[in-house]
Order: structure tokens, then C-alpha cells, then sequence
């Protein structure tokens, strides 16, 4: 049983996944909603979200997402 808890996601990690599969309108609408329902400064959830696509728990429990989430981040490297 150890070894498959570490194997999942906690909460936290879950939550910012399913804040990712959402879709947000309007100015400030994402970074409001990760101040208020996950209570973190927009800097710290990128941060959490940024080692989190590196996570294979991450692919492993989300792949559509992460794998959008890969695209737009090989774009955004790419820009640099």
C-alpha cells in the first residue's frame, strides 16, 4: 500500500491539473481562481504546475492535459 500511495497524486496536485483542464474568459479570470479556490499566488502555482509536467504521476493521472500543457511549454521555450 506504500508503494502505490506514492504512486498518486495528492490533493494539491490534483486540483491544480483540474484547474488546468478549465477554460477561463475575461482578464485576471484564471489567476483569480487560483487565489481563491487553491490559495496560492499565481508565482507559486506556476511554479508547483512547472515540476508537476515533469512528474510521470502527472502524466500518468492527466495525459491530455499534460501533454497540451507540454506542447505550450516547448512553444513558449522555443519563443526564447
Amino acid at each position: 500500500m506504500g508503494d502505490e500511495r506514492r504512486e498518486q497524486l495528492g490533493r494539491g496536485e490534483l486540483d491544480i491539473l483540474a484547474l488546468e483542464r478549465r477554460g477561463f474568459s475575461g482578464l485576471g479570470a484564471k489567476e483569480r481562481a487560483i487565489r481563491e479556490e487553491l490559495g496560492l499566488a499565481p508565482v507559486r502555482y506556476y511554479q508547483l504546475l512547472n515540476a508537476l509536467l515533469d512528474d510521470p504521476r502527472a502524466l500518468k493521472a492527466d495525459p491530455v492535459t499534460v501533454h497540451r500543457l507540454w506542447r505550450v511549454r516547448a512553444g513558449r521555450r522555443a519563443e526564447r
